[in-house]
C-alpha cells in the first residue's frame, strides 16, 4: 500500500534534481516540483526532512550569472567573497569563468512565530546549475526549471508529457501589463514613495512591467480612466486611499463600453491613504496578515492572476448618480470623515482626534430612513467567488541556496547569492509618465459626463416607495452603510460582510444615547464588538439590507458622504447589484 502511494506522488512529479547546501558539508536537498509547489527534501546524516512551498507563495523567479569580481587577491585563486553578485546574461560585467547558471526563485512564504502572530517572510530559494561543464548546459537546466514554474503560476497546463514542447528560453516575458494610477498626495504625502519602494521591486521579481502615472488634480484618474484606451493593459492598480478608487470605478461607468471594461479588467488597491478600507477588508477575506506589512496582501494581488467579483452599490442623489464599492454615511462617522479633512498630514490618527472633538460637540439629525429587507432579495445574477488553496506552512529561512554536483572539488561551495542586492532588477517594458504626458485632459467647463451601468431596480428617488419597504423616523446620531467588512484599516465595521454577499450593512444610532455610550461604541469598531453586542436600549440597530433611502430634514445642514467623498446634502437612496465589479485578491 505504501509503495502504491509513493508511486503515485512520484508520477506527479515534473522536475526533480539534486542540490548541495552552499554552506553546509554532507547536506543535501532533493529538489521536486509538482503542481502544487515546489518540494524541498532535506537529507543530512542523522534526519530527512520534507517542506513544501505552494505554488501560490511563489510570484516569480529568474535565471542569472555570476557578476565578475571588480577586485581579487592575487594570493587568492577564487574569490572568497561572502556573497556572489549575479547580473543577466546579457551584462558585460558577467564571470566567464563561472559556469553556473543560478535559477532565483522568489516566494512570500507564511511563517508562525510564538512571538507575533502570523506574517509572510520574503523567501528566496537559489538553485545553482552546474552539473555541467559549459554554462550554455547548466543554463539549459535552470531555463527548462523557470518555464515549468512561470507557467505553473500563470495557471497554465502542465504535465510530464507537455515540457519537452516548451520553448524553453530566456526571453519568456510576462503577457500581462498592468496601468498603474499613483497619488503622490494621499495619506500623509506618501504615495509614490510607498510604490516605488515597497511595490516596484515585488512587480519587479514577477516581471510584470506597468506604466506609472500620477495624479495632478481631483478626479483625474476618473478622466484618465474614462478617456483612455484600457484595452492596452490587463489590470488597474490604484496607489492611494478609498478616494481614487472611487474616481477609477466611476470613470469605468462614465464609458459607452462599461460593461467590457467592469468584467474584462480588475482593478487593484495599493493602500496609501488615511483610512483604507478596501484593501483591510481584502486582507480580511483572504486572511492575508496586514501588519506589520498592508502593502504585501496589495502587492501579492497585483502580481498574481487572481481577482474575485465583488458587490457595487448604485446610489443617487439629488443632483448625481454614482457606483459605491465602500459606503455611504450621514451623521457622526461622516461628519469626522469630512472634518478632519484638515488634519490630513497626521495619516489615520486624524480620525481618532476629530472623534473625541464631536463627542464633546455631538449633534444628532432628524429624518426618515427607509429599508428593503435583505430578506427579499433584488432581481441581480451572481457569481461565484474565485477560491484558491491555501499552502501550507513553511519555516524556510529567507535565503535557501542550493547548487547541483559538480565532477570536481566544491572549492568553490561558500559562494551565496545576496537577495536584499541581486534580487532588484529593471524589468523590461516598463515605462513611467509624468502627468504632463498622460493623455487624460481637462473637462470643457461646465461640462458633466454621463453616468452608464445597469439600470435602477427600485423606484427613482422622487417616487413613492412600496409597501414592502420599512421606515424607521426620528432623529439620528448617526445612519451608516458598509458593503465591505472595514470602513479604515482600524475600523471593523461588518465582521461578517463578504465582498458579494448581496448586502448592505445599515447601522443606525438614535438620538439619546449618551457620550460615555457612543465611547464605547466608538472604541468598539476597532474590534467589530459593537456589530455582536445587544442594543443599548434600543439606540444602536445593525442589520443587513438590500437597499435603502435616507430623508434628512431639510431645514437642518450636515454632510453626505460616498466612499468617503463628500456628495449633495439631501434625499440619498442606494441598491446593491451583486458581483458587479471585480477586484484584484492575493
Amino acid at each position: 500500500m505504501e509503495s502504491k502511494v509513493e508511486n503515485q506522488n512520484l508520477s506527479r512529479i515534473l522536475l526533480e534534481e539534486t542540490f548541495y547546501v552552499l554552506t553546509k558539508k554532507n547536506c543535501v536537498f532533493k529538489v521536486r516540483l509538482t503542481k502544487s509547489g515546489l518540494c524541498l527534501i532535506k537529507e543530512s546524516e542523522n534526519y530527512v526532512k520534507e517542506q513544501v512551498i505552494p505554488i501560490r507563495d511563489i510570484i516569480g523567479c529568474r535565471c542569472l550569472r555570476s557578476k565578475k569580481q571588480t577586485k581579487r587577491c592575487v594570493c587568492q585563486s577564487l574569490p572568497r567573497s561572502k556573497s556572489l553578485e549575479v547580473v543577466e546574461e546579457s551584462s558585460l560585467d558577467l564571470d566567464d569563468t563561472d559556469t553556473s547558471a543560478y535559477l532565483y526563485i522568489y516566494a512570500y512564504i507564511f511563517h508562525n512565530s510564538k512571538e507575533s502572530s502570523k506574517r509572510r517572510e520574503r523567501t528566496i530559494i537559489t538553485l545553482r546549475f552546474r552539473s555541467f561543464d559549459k554554462y550554455e548546459d547548466n543554463n539549459k537546466e535552470a531555463q527548462k526549471w523557470r518555464t515549468v514554474i512561470k507557467k505553473l503560476i500563470k495557471g497554465d497546463h502542465v504535465s510530464l508529457s507537455t515540457i519537452s514542447e516548451f520553448t524553453i528560453n530566456n526571453k519568456d516575458r510576462e503577457y500581462r501589463r498592468l496601468l498603474v494610477l499613483c497619488n503622490p498626495k494621499s495619506g500623509a504625502g506618501r504615495g509614490k514613495c510607498i510604490f516605488q519602494q515597497k511595490i516596484v521591486p515585488i512587480l519587479e521579481e514577477a516581471e510584470i512591467p506597468y506604466d506609472l502615472h500620477l495624479t495632478k488634480h481631483a478626479n483625474f484618474a476618473r478622466e484618465f480612466v474614462r478617456t483612455n484606451n484600457l484595452y492596452q493593459w490587463s489590470g488597474i492598480v490604484v496607489v492611494g486611499g478609498d478616494g481614487i478608487v472611487f474616481e477609477v470605478i466611476n470613470g469605468i461607468f462614465e464609458r459607452w463600453d462599461w460593461s467590457d471594461i467592469i468584467k474584462s479588467i480588475p482593478v487593484g488597491i495599493i493602500p496609501g491613504g488615511s483610512g483604507n478600507g478596501l484593501a483591510r477588508s481584502i486582507a480580511y477575506y483572504y486572511s492575508e496578515p496586514y501588519a506589520p506589512s498592508p502593502f504585501l496582501p496589495s502587492a501579492l494581488a497585483a502580481v498574481r492572476s487572481n481577482y474575485a467579483p465583488m458587490d457595487l452599490v448604485r446610489v443617487e442623489t439629488t443632483s448625481q448618480i454614482m457606483f459605491s464599492f465602500l459606503s455611504v454615511g450621514w451623521g457622526l462617522l461622516s461628519d469626522i470623515d469630512i472634518e478632519s479633512e484638515r488634519l490630513r498630514m497626521l495619516g489615520g490618527q486624524r480620525f481618532t482626534i476629530w472623534s473625541l472633538a464631536r463627542l464633546i460637540g455631538l449633534r444628532s439629525y432628524s429624518g426618515k430612513v427607509w429599508y428593503l429587507s435583505s430578506e427579499d432579495p433584488l432581481n441581480a445574477p451572481k457569481e461565484q467567488l474565485c477560491t484558491n488553496d491555501i499552502g501550507s506552512n513553511c519555516d524556510l529561512p529567507t535565503e535557501v541556496n542550493l547548487e547541483t554536483q559538480t565532477g570536481r572539488q566544491r572549492v568553490d561551495s561558500w559562494y551565496s547569492a545576496n537577495s536584499r542586492k541581486s534580487a532588484y532588477f529593471s524589468a523590461t517594458g516598463t515605462t513611467y509618465a509624468s502627468t504632463a504626458d498622460s493623455g487624460a485632459g481637462d473637462p470643457a467647463p461646465g461640462s458633466k459626463p454621463r453616468i452608464y451601468g445597469p439600470a435602477s431596480q427600485i423606484p427613482g428617488l422622487p417616487a413613492p416607495l412600496p409597501p414592502t419597504w420599512k421606515c424607521i423616523s426620528g432623529r439620528f446620531v448617526m445612519v451608516h452603510a458598509s458593503y465591505q467588512s472595514h470602513l479604515g484599516e482600524d475600523c471593523l465595521f461588518a465582521p461578517d460582510a463578504r465582498l458579494n454577499d448581496e448586502k448592505i450593512w445599515l447601522l443606525i444610532v438614535h438620538d439619546g444615547a449618551s457620550r460615555s455610550q457612543l465611547l464605547h461604541f466608538l472604541l468598539g469598531l476597532s474590534t467589530g464588538a459593537h456589530a455582536t453586542s445587544k442594543s443599548q436600549n434600543g439606540l444602536v440597530e445593525f442589520f443587513p439590507v438590500n437597499a435603502f433611502r435616507i430623508e434628512p430634514d431639510m431645514s437642518e445642514s450636515g454632510y453626505m458622504t460616498v466612499d468617503g467623498e463628500l456628495v449633495t446634502y439631501g434625499p440619498i437612496q442606494a441598491e446593491v447589484f451583486p458581483s458587479l465589479g471585480r477586484i484584484m485578491v492575493p
